[in-house]
Formats: structure tokens, sequence, C-alpha cells
């Protein structure tokens, strides 16, 4: 009973950090509509802000062993830290292609990707979860058919940072016993390194510095934090569906600021989302089958 509850515990907990973390990654649209720049100087100045801001959680974590925990992520670390910088990256280039709208559909996909990934892994999906992820999926299918269709390169960024989110989840969680706060802070070091050479830091003053350094410390900074904390307690299947909190969000937030205006559909697809959310975060045991202990020697 006490594993029982103590998973149950663990499993609340990297929900609702999981859904705060798509909580602050919603606001990405909103923030970037304000920027008035190149896209290279978007990235590499939101890297900058959020290099900082995870550096510090990342020292407070770990009680100022900063380099041994660096260390400690090896080759899983790393792999995130790559897939991160590539989601991240496109993510944002995809937004200055195409609707906010348009990008949080393509990522309505990341559910039923991570899924299959999970499985190769070796993870085997409850039908309660593969029934919410459909219910999720044809949320966004009654969105689709609302916003204005995406260009080639809208749909290929958006397309490129799904698939390398739902491949974060599944290496982060195939070793929850390691910190991958330490890599959520590399893969903007990576983003900064790449995009740097083309930024423009004169572009980054002024009302633009401020939109920056919400973009990079609360939006970025903080909402990979947590997905860092919550994807080591929950199924990997989990993750990626309550993280579609910010695929609702999104819009729901540029839409209340009148910045772009998204028809009944994407509303009424937006609350069906919702409702699948709902469905997985109240479900008390858990999305994935559980291995079954071994008999006992004379049972």
């Amino acid at each position: 009973m006490r594993v029982m509850a103590a998973r149950s515990g663990a499993r609340l907990l990297g929900s609702g950090y999981i859904a705060l973390a798509a909580s602050l990654w919603s606001l990405a649209g909103i923030l970037q509509r304000q920027l008035h720049m190149s896209v290279p100087s978007q990235l590499a100045g939101r890297a900058v802000f959020a290099v900082m801001a995870v550096f510090v959680l990342v020292a407070f974590a770990e009680r100022g062993h900063v380099i041994r925990a660096f260390y400690a992520i090896g080759r899983p670390g790393l792999a995130i830290a790559v897939l991160m910088a590539v989601s991240s990256g496109s993510f944002i280039t995809a937004l200055s292609e195409t609707t906010v709208a348009n990008v949080m559909i393509v990522q309505a996909f990341v559910p039923l990707v991570t899924a299959l990934l999970g499985l190769v892994a070796g993870e085997a999906v409850r039908r309660r979860t593969w029934a919410a992820m459909g219910i999720a999926v044809a949320g966004f299918a009654v969105m689709a058919g609302a916003p204005t269709r995406p260009g080639l390169a809208g749909l290929a960024f958006s397309l490129i940072a799904m698939v390398t989110y739902s491949a974060t989840i599944v290496v982060a969680r195939s070793k929850a016993d390691v910190s991958m706060a330490p890599a959520t802070c590399l893969s903007q070091v990576l983003v900064c390194a790449f995009f740097a050479p083309f930024a423009h830091v004169t572009q980054m003053g002024g009302t633009n510095l401020g939109y920056l350094a919400l973009l990079g410390i609360v939006q970025m900074g903080m909402g990979l934090f947590f997905l860092s904390l919550g994807a080591r307690l929950v199924p990997a299947a989990d993750v990626a569906l309550i993280s579609q909190l910010e695929n609702v969000l999104g819009p729901l937030w540029v839409w209340l600021a009148g910045i772009e205006h998204p028809p009944v559909p994407t509303i009424v697809g937006g609350v069906i989302v919702i409702g699948a959310v709902a469905l997985q975060i109240t479900q008390g045991s858990g999305s994935f089958v559980e291995p079954q202990p071994a008999p006992e020697e004379g049972a």
C-alpha cells in the first residue's frame, strides 16, 4: 500500500510539474508576437536568458556542485540537450512562419509520436491512455479545419519541433534516475552558439530586451526545468498528453490579446483537448502497464 501511495503521489507531483511547464510554454506565441527582430536574434537572445535562468536553478538544486551535475548527465543528457535545442529552435522559427494555432495543431501529434517511440523503448500503453490521446487528436482535428493552412516552412519546422520534443520525453523518461536539468541549460547554450553569429545585437534593446528576458527566463528556462522534473516521475505518454495544455492555452492568449482571432472550431477543439488532459490526469492507476511481480518461491 505504501508503494502504491508513493507512486500515486509521485505521479500527481509529476503531472503538476508538466502542467506548469505547459502553461509557461503557452506564453511563447504572445511574447514572440511582441518582438520586432530577426529570427536568429530572437533565438540567440532568448537562449542567453534561458541559460542564465536554468544555470541558477541547477546550482541551487545541486547545492553548488554544478560541474558534477553537468558531468552526471552522461550521453543521455547530451542527447536530450541536442533534441531540446533543435525542438526549441524549430518551434520559434515555426511561430515566425505561421499562426500560433497552426503550430499548435501540429504539436497535437506529440502524444501519438511519443507513445510510438515509447513502445520501441519497451513501454506498454494502457487502453485508457490511447483513448485519451485519441480524444486529444480528435479535438485538434476539429481545430485543423479552422485556421489558414500553414506554408511549407511553417509546417516543416512545426513537424521538426514536434518529433524532437517527443524524442526528448522518451529519452528523459528512460533515464529517470539522472537529473536532466543541466541538459536543459546545455541545450540553450547550443542554440545560442548556433544562432549568435547571425543575430543583430542592435535589435535587442528597448522593449525587445524585456520580452526576450520573459521568453528566456520564464517561458523557456522555467518551462524546460519543470519538464525535466516531471518527465522523471510520470510515463512518457502522460507527459506528452498533459503538455497538450500548451497547445490549447497558446492560441487562447493571442486571442485574448486581440492579436489573432481563432474561429469557433478552434475553440471547440481546445475544449475537447482539455477534456482529454483532465481524463489522463484524474486516472489513478497510471497510464502504463506496471510489470507484475515475480511469484515467490514455493508459492
